[in-house]
């Protein structure tokens, strides 16, 4: 039987469950407002179910089996032996938990959760198709309405995703087995983090990249260490080489390449994973239907308060352009939720961190030296090495550094970037310094717990202001 379809109305009609849109129907459902979400899979989108959450699960897990086997400087000898079909396992338990997690969470906040795909009918009404045979369809009345549908991995000409020889990321932290070998398209923060895991986990891994530097946007200081640890691992990096077709050969398939002098090269892997960046999801929406404009990339141009070219629709997270980050996303559905409630919220992106979960892990903030001199500041600068930090030295953790940047007359932190163990977690002490206006001497007179990873920054930070004690 199928059901018919119904008209329901609603204040805000969020179009997505991922990081943008939960979070924006949550904060809205907070404020009082009668919010729907509408999301076509499991609510989390991508980065719970299919990205952020699944490959740092795979990153722990081959982290603690490598470390164990690697540890004989401190005197441990093992040769772990790693039940790959159990680790997907954990790993898509921990999905499954947080996924109804964030459904639960929806709706003890007041959000109604509906499956289905949503495209617009008019400014103020949305057609829903729901999922599953006979489910029929239902109209959406909405006042406010919020795109959140995030991206999708690009696909390149003659490497469509299948699934089986050319996989996307997606298809790659769904793997049944480890492949023996493994070709990756792109050294972008996919292609890297991935391909140290499954290097670890025991595949021969090769990663080709069109650019001369891997991790672009990011300092080659920065990527330097990554790469190092890499090709220490076995990972073989090549840059300047273009993908342009592939076939199947041998036991599995040959990805063939081109320079810039023209000059052809082939490597051979199982299976190949394209990992060249993420557009937005965006021909779903019947965008016409509400006049809302796309750029030549598909994203939806917005303000400072999420607002698109109509003053009642919002668009958060990927959807919406760089950065294309998850507690970006979350950040811009909050904005969007309380812009909606009456709310005097806008968004600055100027202290928004970023992070590579790489190994080791880069994290960034702020200005580097040559932003901070392009923006008219006199940079100072503080640096500390990681080889002197005796916590680092307890982890056997020798490699990377902080680096923090500041105004020379008035010390304000204006940045910071990392590259070592626990970056991602570091930064957010710079990131608040540069969000709350601190000073080198603000940081530098805070008493940080020791032996931590944290007196690295607080090195840094008084290096920059020429007392240094440690380093």
């Amino acid at each position: 039987m199928v059901v018919g379809d119904v008209t329901t109305g609603t204040e805000v009609l969020v179009v997505g469950g991922g990081p943008g849109g939960y979070v924006a129907a949550i904060r809205g459902a907070q404020l009082g407002l009668d919010v729907t979400v509408v999301e076509m899979e499991s609510p989390g989108g991508t980065c719970l179910n299919h990205g952020c959450i699944p490959s740092k699960a795979l990153i722990s897990a081959t982290d603690v089996a490598h470390r164990a086997g690697d540890a004989a400087d401190m005197g441990i000898h093992a040769d772990p032996v790693v039940d790959f079909e159990g680790m997907v396992t954990w790993k898509d338990r921990l999905v499954t938990r947080l996924t109804r997690g964030v459904e639960s969470l929806c709706e003890n906040a007041g959000a109604t959760v509906v499956s289905g795909r949503a495209e617009f009918a008019g400014e103020t009404t949305a057609r829903v198709v729901h999922q599953g045979e006979g489910q029929g369809a239902e109209t959406i009345e909405f006042e406010h309405g919020v795109v959140a549908t995030g991206s999708r991995p690009v696909e390149i000409p003659g490497f469509a995703f299948d699934g089986e020889n050319i996989l996307s990321s997606r298809d790659a932290l769904a793997l049944a087995a480890v492949p023996d070998s493994l070709v990756v398209v792109g050294a972008g923060y996919i292609g890297m983090e991935l391909a140290t895991v499954f290097q670890k986990l025991g595949s021969e891994v090769t990663v080709l990249e069109q650019l001369p530097a891997a991790l672009p946007g990011y300092a080659e200081d920065l990527t330097a260490v990554v790469c190092d640890r890499a090709e220490d691992l076995g990972v073989d990096i090549q840059f300047g080489e273009a993908a342009q077709e592939w076939e199947n050969g041998g036991d599995g398939i040959l990805v063939r390449t081109e320079d810039d002098a023209g000059d052809l090269s082939t490597f051979e892997g199982e299976k190949c994973l394209v990992a060249v960046g993420r557009q937005p999801v965006t021909d779903t929406l019947n965008l016409d239907a509400v006049a809302i404009e796309t750029d030549d990339a598909g994203f939806i141009e917005t303000d400072e308060q999420a607002r698109t070219g109509l003053d009642h629709v919002f668009a958060v997270g990927d959807v919406a352009g760089d950065p294309m980050l998850a507690h970006t996303a979350f950040a811009e559905g909050e904005v969007a939720a309380e812009v909606i409630a009456g709310e005097p919220a806008a968004l600055d992106h100027q202290a928004t961190p970023m992070a590579v979960f790489t190994d080791p892990e880069i994290a960034t903030v702020g200005m580097t030296e040559a932003e901070a001199t392009e923006a008219g500041f006199d940079p100072v600068v503080g640096q500390m090495p990681f080889r002197a930090s005796g916590r680092a030295l307890t982890m056997n953790e020798r490699e990377g550094f902080v680096r923090v940047v500041a105004d020379r007359e008035t010390e304000f932190v204006l940045g910071a970037q990392i590259v070592g163990p626990d970056a991602s977690t570091l930064i957010a002490e710079p990131a608040l310094a540069v969000e709350l206006g601190a000073t080198l001497e603000d940081v530098a007179a805070t008493i940080h717990v020791h032996p931590t990873l944290s007196e690295a920054v607080h090195e840094a930070v008084k290096g920059a202001r020429g007392e240094s004690i440690h380093y």
